[in-house]
């Protein structure tokens, strides 16, 4: 009897664990964890997970001990972790906007570019990074490691931070200004060089990510049907670019097709009332859970 194969896959535990988990859901794998279980049940025999800190993981996927992981591309490089990419994806717990770092300081701040951090003081969670943004720019400073609240710091215990965000707003709102970017990154999933290297685990690994992209691919698109007469067909395709490529079927009523499409979900609702006008009937949106390209 065949002993079963695992798949050691590392999620992010945190901020992003809601996330990765509802797309985990789309993609086919119901993961159930409780609180204060770093060990998720998941229905897939074939696969074990493990979660911990994203800036964690990718250090687990380079020694070994998970086969591949969910990750930023911020940890990864901040870890300099040495790991096979296997694909990108972009959501985070906000939006789907990549996470950027920062340099940023107090607005009445002199500093304005880079080069006026010399021998100046800066905290942030990625001091690899933030080191080696400095290196690149010939700029010495002293880069000390911040536990977190390190937009609380800029005014009082540095002279500057690097620190992540998505939409500004929190910089905003502690009265910070943004200097420099350092880093934009996304989500991405990573491979332990060894693991990626058999067969059956690789297949695996392609399998799982094939379907996470087809569930951030659908979650911007919108399934669309519609019923139309048939002399009115070609002038509604011809006025409305946005039906690329539909499926067109023959109804009971010879006169009568049926149109079925997939467009983008911000262009539905202009696009839905210049079908109705142009004599569409019985027009349906609907969700989507997958789309593999």
């Amino acid at each position: 009897m065949n002993e079963t194969k695992v798949l050691k896959l590392g999620l992010p535990k945190g901020s992003l664990q809601e996330a990765t988990f509802e797309k985990m859901a789309k993609a086919g794998w119901n993961v159930q964890v409780s609180s204060r279980s770093y060990f998720p049940r998941v229905d897939d025999d074939e696969l074990e997970i493990r979660l911990f800190r994203a800036q964690e993981i990718s250090r687990y996927v380079e020694y070994g001990y998970l086969d591949c992981g969910l990750t930023g591309h911020d940890w990864v490089c901040e870890n300099r972790s040495d790991v096979h990419e296997v694909g990108e994806f972009c959501f985070s717990k906000v939006s789907n906007r990549p996470a950027k770092w920062v340099l940023a300081v107090p607005e009445e701040s002199s500093i304005q570019t880079v080069k006026d951090l010399q021998g100046k003081r800066i905290a942030t969670e990625v001091v690899n990074l933030t080191q080696d943004y400095l290196n690149k720019h010939g700029v010495t400073a002293d880069v000390e490691f911040s536990w977190g609240a390190t937009e609380v710091k800029a005014r009082d215990l540095v002279d500057a931070i690097v620190d992540v965000t998505e939409t500004g707003s929190s910089l905003q709102a502690a009265k910070l200004r943004i200097v420099d970017e350092i880093l934009v990154s996304t989500p991405r999933f990573i491979a332990n060089h060894t693991s990626w290297k058999d067969e059956w685990k690789q297949k695996k690994i392609n399998t799982l990510v094939m379907m996470l992209n087809g569930v951030l691919a659908a979650e911007r698109k919108v399934g669309l049907k519609l019923n139309i007469e048939r002399k009115n067909l070609d002038q509604l395709l011809a006025g409305l670019p946005a039906l690329r490529n539909p499926t067109i079927a023959q109804l009971s009523q010879p006169d009568w097709v049926a149109v079925e499409t997939i467009i983008d979900v911000s262009v539905a609702r202009e696009l839905i009332p210049q079908l109705k006008l142009a004599g569409a009937e019985g027009i349906i949106e609907y969700p989507l859970n997958k789309i593999v390209f």
